[in-house]
């Protein structure tokens, strides 16, 4: 958190000097918004470009692009921002030398001025920002553990797991759910043995 509030104030600080800087001196006392966007491609003259044509759109573009960034919390866009800072500057230095012959910094307002500094300054600012920032937190990643086996597999018997619930053991004075069995004699009658004892004749002898 402290990362992003650090890193935003940076980046925003870079926007801000570079956005500021086409208001400033470039060269010779010529200030950056003087210079239109398409003589970095054609070639520098003298002619004054339109202000939403001159160095400030890029540098507008970027401070757009660190305001996303900054909300979004995104590393890469601010980076971005001021790789186009930079960018459109060095340009704009390769094009003024090839117009020029060779760069001078002078300290009557002759040469490079005070814009093209604010204009690099905010180009670091804005690298510096994206490095410190943190970026956004991911979410923790949870690992989906397979379940444990509850049987034997090729690999051995199943680790013994005390936490598994044991079944309930029967109450030493629970009554039987059955009765046990008895087993009884019943008597066979014997026709012959109740006529003998009828007519009073004595039993067979064995």
């Amino acid at each position: 958190m402290i990362r992003n509030v650090a890193g935003s104030v940076l980046a925003l600080a870079g926007a801000t000097a570079a956005v500021w800087s086409p208001f400033r001196a470039w060269y010779d006392g010529r200030h950056g918004r003087d210079y239109a966007i398409d003589e970095l491609f054609t070639g520098i003259t003298d002619a004054k470009g339109e202000l939403l044509g001159s160095m400030l759109a890029p540098f507008l573009f970027a401070a757009l692009l660190t305001l996303v960034g900054v909300v979004l919390r995104s590393r890469l866009l601010v980076a971005l921002a001021g790789l186009v800072v930079l960018g459109f500057t060095v340009l704009w230095m390769v094009r003024v030398g090839q117009a020029e012959g060779s760069l001078t910094i002078g300290g009557d307002g002759t040469g490079l001025g005070d814009g093209v500094a604010n204009a690099f300054g905010g180009g670091i600012l804005l690298l510096l920002g994206a490095l410190v920032m943190s970026g956004r937190s991911r979410p923790p990643h949870h690992v989906d553990r397979p379940p444990r086996p509850t049987h034997p597999t090729l690999d051995g018997p199943p680790p013994d797991d005390t936490s598994t619930l044991e079944a309930p053991r029967a109450h030493p004075q629970a009554p039987a759910p059955y009765a046990a069995t008895q087993t009884y004699d019943v008597p066979v009658r014997d026709p012959e043995q109740e006529q003998r004892q009828e007519r009073g004749d004595p039993p067979p002898q064995r």
